[in-house]
């Protein structure tokens, strides 16, 4: 009776397991027999398979050497401490909406934020239950939004609950930017103005400290020369006609010109603007114009 040698795996399939293009480096080899179906010398061919991925190594080593001299070469690039700018690109607003959601939540020092327009009413409606938690978790939150989104429709509630809660809101006649710096390390910026019909929008985020503490200065600038919001001050509780009273105010207009301006007699029109001077705290006519121009009410 022939005796079986203990390093041959039989008549079976013993590298039915092994993946192809394993069974193709041992045939390759002449390291598998039987068709490639057994490996001759397991020995041997883990000897080859180790070998093999030594000098695979000993290439990549070389190559990892040849990029040390060149970046050798190159001093100055390490000296100017350049940084890579990771970029978000957004062409819809709804998307953009969503991920500055995920930015809120991750904000937990300050957000800067200014605003030329508003979004429509129940776009802001959604948004204030994610602003308010924020300001509840002790974010410090800077609002600077323009005489245009304070007067639009909305503006007056959204406002109002941002102030009550702790945010600093203020109000410029116009502002240069939409956009966010969250923690003065990412900015959330419109490059065009809200799209409409259809259009694509043109949004960005901007992973950056440097540029989040360029953008915060410019906000900063902004900011200083902006008035306090006061609540419903430029919010829509103020009628077209008194907001028109007001711009004529504001121009030095006399009582007479206003009054055929309105169609109304200038008794009505004294009664008027002694109850718009009593309800902005001015002490005369002209003040009211100018306190109403700096609240952002008349353009």
């Amino acid at each position: 009776m022939p005796v079986s040698d203990p390093h041959d795996p039989g008549p079976d399939d013993a590298l039915g397991g092994v993946p192809e293009e394993v069974r193709a480096w041992l045939v390759e080899r002449r390291l598998a027999v039987g068709g490639g179906r057994r490996v001759a010398t397991p020995e041997r061919a883990l000897h080859e398979l180790v070998a093999e991925q030594r000098r695979r190594l000993a290439a990549l080593d070389r190559g990892l050497d040849s990029f040390d001299d060149v970046l050798r070469l190159l001093p100055d690039l390490r000296r100017t401490g350049r940084e890579t700018l990771e970029v978000e690109f957004y062409d819809d607003r709804v998307r953009l909406r969503q991920r500055m959601e995920d930015l809120d939540e991750l904000c937990r020092d300050q957000l800067l934020a200014m605003r030329a327009t508003f979004p429509a009413p129940e776009v802001l409606e959604a948004g204030l239950a994610d602003d308010l938690r924020a300001l509840d978790r002790g974010v410090a939150m800077l609002l600077l939004v323009s005489a245009r989104a304070a007067r639009s429709t909305g503006a007056a509630r959204y406002l109002a609950a941002m102030l009550d809660r702790g945010a600093q809101i203020r109000v410029a006649t116009t502002v240069p930017l939409h956009l966010n710096v969250v923690d003065r390390a990412v900015t959330v910026l419109a490059l065009g103005p809200a799209p409409q019909r259809g259009e694509r929008a043109e949004d960005v985020i901007l992973h950056s400290s440097r540029l989040a503490d360029c953008f915060a200065r410019v906000f900063e600038h902004h900011w200083s020369t902006a008035r306090p919001y006061e609540d419903g001050a430029a919010g829509d509780d103020w009628s077209p006609r008194e907001r028109e009273v007001l711009a004529l105010l504001a121009a030095g207009a006399k009582d007479e010109a206003i009054a055929r301006r309105l169609g109304c007699s200038e008794r009505t029109l004294r009664r008027l603007i002694t109850g718009l001077v009593a309800r902005l705290g001015a002490d005369s006519r002209f003040a009211a114009g100018v306190r109403a121009a700096q609240l952002g009410l008349v353009e």
